[in-house]
Order: structure tokens, then sequence, then C-alpha cells
């Protein structure tokens, strides 16, 4: 009487009670209002499996706030763990009553039904062996018959995947066949070895029994790589719209002086000034990023397009997009300093032959000038008078830029 007790109790504090069951009236939190488990830490292999399970009141933990996802599990708690997940399964049986259980039995209920639906038989001699641990072998065989999986391929072949196929019974073979095929096998810690006569623990069933929603489409899948056969998400493109503004900065210059005549194009990287995030904070396109472009000058204006963008990583992807036109301008008169005109600024090609020819020094350092036009290019353009009007840029406010195409990011 007493181990009837006491392992009444222990399926009511682990599952939750079973109605009409005849087990002690024990109260406890519901599943769903326990977030975590004391002893099972977020990096367990099974977390993701038991937490899912605990949110759906299909298992529970113990008052204490542990899960004890290493202890064994029965024949008759797994029934209980089967009612709870499939409470709908269709009856494909007629109920028995099996010698081996009471007719106040706290599992009677469970047991029935599992026959029932056919996820469990009995034993000969009518008996069910309420109370034996059940191997892993046989909780997959009870899932994949009563969720009446059936393998599109040859057993054997399927069945290649584990190291140790020698060792799984005979009965077991094309049912587990089945239960591959659907992903619903996990194993920990290796993934290629079954262990199919090793006695199921609570974290096992909760994988497997979790898999097995998964395959019937009742919940979303997790990720695990201890899930046979599981194939990874392929990374997607990351699509960001047209109209998205990114900020840019110039490490080189506070200023970028150009002439309102350059007559080429003058090509400039800048860098990414802040990450580029979604709505929920995951990084697009990480501050640090390279953008490569050029700065051209048109009626007056100047404007700098962007050709291409290196990651953080090196990745190089096609972009498409503009600053805003920039008129702001700076007059350089004769006789001033050019070492005050100079001072943190970077000069086009036109715009420092013009500022040598207004201020009459020729010296203009080349580390001051952007690669630009070759200065034999710059001989028929004509410098006189007394001051020269030049485009005066603030690259790391004037040069910001914003998508004129969709940029796609490819999968990483």
């Amino acid at each position: 009487m007493y181990s009837t007790v006491k392992s009444g109790l222990a399926l009511t504090l682990a599952l939750g009670t079973i109605a009409g069951a005849a087990a002690p009236m024990v109260m406890v939190a519901p599943a769903s209002a326990q977030a975590t488990f004391s002893d099972v830490a977020s990096d367990n292999w099974a977390s993701p499996f038991i937490q899912e399970l605990a949110s759906r009141n299909i298992i529970a933990g113990f008052p204490d706030g542990t899960f004890r996802p290493n202890d064994p599990v029965t024949r008759a708690q797994f029934a209980a763990i089967l009612l709870k997940a499939f409470p709908n399964a269709p009856r494909v049986n007629t109920p028995i009553n099996f010698a081996d259980v009471p007719g106040n039995y706290w599992g009677l209920q469970a047991i029935q039904n599992a026959y029932a639906t056919g996820f469990l038989a009995g034993f000969p001699g009518g008996t069910f062996r309420p109370n034996d641990n059940i191997p892993r072998a046989q909780a997959l065989v009870s899932l994949s018959n009563g969720l009446k999986f059936a393998g599109t391929q040859p057993a054997d072949s399927l069945l290649q995947s584990y190291t140790d196929a020698s060792s799984i019974p005979d009965y077991a073979r094309n049912s587990i066949a089945a239960a591959t095929e659907r992903r619903i096998v996990v194993n920990y810690p290796d993934v290629r070895f079954l262990n199919p006569n090793q006695t199921a623990t609570r974290a096992d069933v909760a994988a497997f029994v979790y898999q097995a929603l998964v395959s019937t489409g009742q919940v979303a899948a997790v990720q695990s790589p201890y899930i046979v056969g599981q194939v990874a998400p392929q990374p997607q493109a990351v699509n960001i719209p047209a109209g998205t503004a990114i900020p840019l900065r110039y490490d080189r210059a506070d200023r970028i002086l150009l002439a309102k005549n350059e007559p080429q194009p003058t090509p400039i990287t800048l860098t990414v000034a802040q990450n580029i995030v979604t709505s929920d904070g995951t990084v697009l396109i990480p501050a640090g990023s390279q953008v490569s472009g050029q700065l051209t000058v048109a009626q007056n204006a100047a404007q700098f397009t962007a050709s291409e963008l290196t990651l953080a990583n090196g990745q190089k992807i096609a972009i498409a997009a503009t600053s805003d036109p920039i008129t702001t301008t700076e007059s350089i008169r004769r006789g001033a300093n050019t070492g005050t005109i100079l001072k943190d600024a970077a000069l086009g090609s036109a715009a420092a032959a013009g500022v040598a020819a207004v201020t009459g020094d020729r010296n203009i350092k080349a580390g001051e000038v952007l690669i630009g036009t070759g200065v034999g290019a710059l001989a028929g353009l004509i410098f006189g008078g007394d001051r020269i009007d030049l485009i005066s840029i603030r690259p790391n406010t004037d040069l910001n830029l914003r998508l004129t195409t969709t940029l796609t990011l490819p999968r990483s």
C-alpha cells in the first residue's frame, strides 16, 4: 500500500493531478507559472523541451522547484504524460482491465487511455507492469504507434543514423525508423547513439514528446544539435528598405573642400558611424563597416554616391545610396594663410589647385588632397582673381546616406 501511495504522490507532484485518479490531493502551482527549474540550467540540453512542455502544463516540477531531469519514468507515468500531451487521440482499442492495475490505482485512467488509443500495450498474461521503468526504445515505439507514423524509406536505411543500431530490438525497428524519419528521436550526449535499451529519463521523455507534438504540427520546432535528422534553418537574406538612413563619419578630416569645377568624381571611403538594427535590436550593418563611393559636383552642389558596402567581417555588398546635395560654400581669399585653411581639411584636386593659385602657396602637401583628378588634367582649369569659392562639406553630418533602392544583405 505504501508503494502505491508513494508512486501516486510522485506523479501528482510531477505531472499535475489527473481527473478521476485515486492519487493524494496535493496542490502544486501550475507548470505555466514556473518559468524555470533549479536543476535545469538554461544551457541544459533538454531545457527547451522541458520549458516548452511545462508552459503547456503537460509536465511539471516538484514542490522544491526541481524537475529531476535524470530520474527514470515508469510505464504508468509515461501513460499519464501521454494523456496530458494527446488528450484527443482517437480510440482504436476497447479498454481492458490489466491484472496488475487495480481499480483504485492512481494511474488507471491514464493506462486505460494509453491502451485504448494505441500508444501502449500490455504483456502476456494480461499485465501492464505499470511500475516498470520504460526503456527509450519502448517510449519511441509508443509515440510512433500511437500517432500512426509509418516510414516512407526502408527501416535499415533510416536506422543507419545510429552507431548502435544493432542493439535495437526487432519489434521496435520499424517504429523507431518511422520516429526517426519524423524527427522525434533526440539523443544526448551523442546524437549518433540511440541507447535503445537504456531507461528513459524525464528529460528524454520531455524531448520525445515535444518532438512528437512538433511532428503533428501542434507546437513550433526548437533547435537542438541532439535531434536526429534535424535540418538546421538556412539564414534568410535580409532586405533593408529604400529610404533607410545610414549615418557616416570621415576619420581623416573634419572638412572636405571641393571646387565648383571639380572635373571628375572624387573617390572616397567613409565609415558607418552607428549600428543599423532591426526593431528588435538585431544588428544588420555594424558600426565600423566601410562605405565606398564618390563625391561628384554638379550645378554648384556636391553629393556623395555610395557604390559598395564592406561589412565588418570583410563581406562586400553593392549598395545604392546618396547623401543630400551640399551647397554650403567657403571663400578662400588671396593672402590667406594656407595652414589655417587646411587645418583639419581634405581637398579635392581642383580645390587644391585653386587654393594654390589664389594664395600663391605651391607647397600644399599631398596628404591634404583627396585622391581625385591628376594634376595634368587640371591644366585646362582657369583660376584667377582674388578669391575662390569652394563647396565646404562637413562629412560627419553632410554625407549621411539614404538608400535609394532596397539593400539586400545576403545569407551569412
